[in-house]
């Protein structure tokens, strides 16, 4: 009788316990709008809207390669399956033409949709919640105002429990914190303008922080680096990898142009980033910089370099330690005579020119991920900017035991690092991976 007393008790509370949890993941519809009814956007406001956009790289994931823009259906893999991103155009059907502005600012800054349903945090919500009333009615006027298309993205391929949406209640239970975002009194406007932008629609930290086993961003490590989609994000900050020091006037030239002399060329998901940074308010772009450039202050490495901006012959006294590498590395110098150095020891300018691979983030970072990436894939020419450099790819050339006998050359001759472990496998999983 007792046992049963207890069993009971245990059935009752559970199920008040699952009740009030169901309570809890709950979320109520917002009635749609009639389409027809939709007040056409104030132009003004649909143009700032645009920029807000750009800001926040919003085509990059909810356009699907030879899709229309925004239409939805990109394909985005995560550790826990692959998540299709949503047409935000003002289709009716299938899109967001019978939201109303509260509907769209629940999603975005919750991560509810208009029907009650919970979204993925592939959808950054939790660095939009920052995002301010006029900024996210901005946003909205923006998607009211572009063409409608006709497109359904496919299902999410995710397994159970991750397929049942209300699971994702106790994620934002346990990571997202809701707030707007609150200047700094004791920093001046470019330096807040600049915060509010990065940590909120830029969502930087979504790629360039590490992830916890559920996926968080893990808000403590902040901007120590990151991966985002088989590349390396690199840390941010004091806790930058780059040999040369990043300042303000080197983060404003990157994040517009897509290239500095001192850091390399931005590619892998950051080339989307600079295409669309290069088209929006440059006060905006230079605040960004600003902000960022903050980051390192106080946080001194002794061995960042100074060094004159400019491709140049990369200078034997800048062939670093004499490193002994192994013998592999030997044979990555061969490789490197014959493929690389016309260009990276030459003196002919970008965009044909090779940088000084000293200076190099991809050699002295702690992963290889980014040089095998580059060595495979090569740098494509970016429509419209015959500044940035251009470089072919040679992961038809080398197999992928040479191309790791010359990642680990590159390494320790030119950055004086120790070599890399493991690096054929991380070769042939780069290669699955384009």
């Amino acid at each position: 009788m007792k046992f049963r007393f207890v069993f009971f008790a245990l059935l009752a509370i559970g199920a008040l316990g699952g009740t009030a949890a169901l309570l809890y993941a709950w979320e109520s519809p917002i009635a749609p709008i009639d389409p027809r009814s939709h007040v056409t956007p104030d132009r003004a406001l649909a143009r700032r809207g645009a920029s807000l956009a750009l800001l926040g790289d919003c085509a990059t994931c909810h356009t699907a390669a030879g899709g229309l823009p925004y239409a939805g259906g990109l394909a985005m893999p995560t550790p826990f399956g692959t998540i299709y991103s949503t047409n935000i155009t003002p289709d009716p059907e299938t899109g967001i033409g019978r939201w109303s502005e509260q509907a769209f600012i629940r999603a975005l800054r919750s991560g509810v949709d208009r029907e009650g349903r919970h979204l993925y945090p592939a959808f950054p919500y939790d660095h939009f919640t920052r995002v301010t009333d006029d900024d996210a009615k901005a946003l909205y006027a923006f998607f009211m105002s572009i063409d409608p298309v006709k497109s359904s993205a496919p299902s999410n391929e995710l397994p159970f429990p991750l397929n049942v949406r209300l699971t994702l209640a106790g994620w934002k239970l346990l990571f997202l914190h809701p707030a707007r975002f609150v200047a700094d009194p004791s920093k001046d406007e470019k330096w807040n303008r600049g915060k509010y932008l990065v940590d909120g629609l830029g969502h930087c930290g979504a790629c360039h922080s590490p992830r916890n086993l559920l996926g968080a961003e893990m808000t403590s490590s902040g901007f120590s680096g990151g991966e985002a989609e088989g590349w390396r994000a690199y840390a941010l900050g004091g806790t930058s990898p780059a040999p040369a020091a990043w300042d303000e006037a080197a983060l404003a030239d990157y994040l517009a142009h897509g290239f500095h002399p001192q850091h390399g060329t931005a590619q892998g998901p950051m080339a989307n980033v600079v295409d669309n940074l290069s088209q929006v308010d440059p006060s905006d772009v230079g605040a960004m910089a600003y902000y960022l450039a903050s980051l390192g202050k106080g946080k001194g490495r002794d061995d960042v370099k100074k060094v004159a901006s400019g491709p140049g012959r990369l200078p034997q006294a800048a062939g670093m330690q004499a490193a002994t590498p192994a013998i592999p590395a030997e044979a990555g110098g061969a490789i490197y005579i014959t493929v690389c150095a016309s260009c990276h020891e030459g003196d002919r300018p970008v965009p044909l020119g090779g940088l000084r691979l000293d200076l190099s983030t991809a050699l002295a970072d702690a992963t290889p991920a980014n040089l095998v990436n580059l060595v495979i894939g090569g740098i494509p020419a970016a429509a419209g900017a015959s500044a940035r450099p251009i470089m072919p790819g040679f992961g038809e050339v080398l197999d992928d035991r040479q191309i790791s006998d010359l990642a680990n050359y590159l390494r320790t001759r030119l950055a004086g690092r120790q070599r890399w472990d493991g690096l054929e496998k991380a070769v042939a999983e780069a290669r699955g991976g384009q």
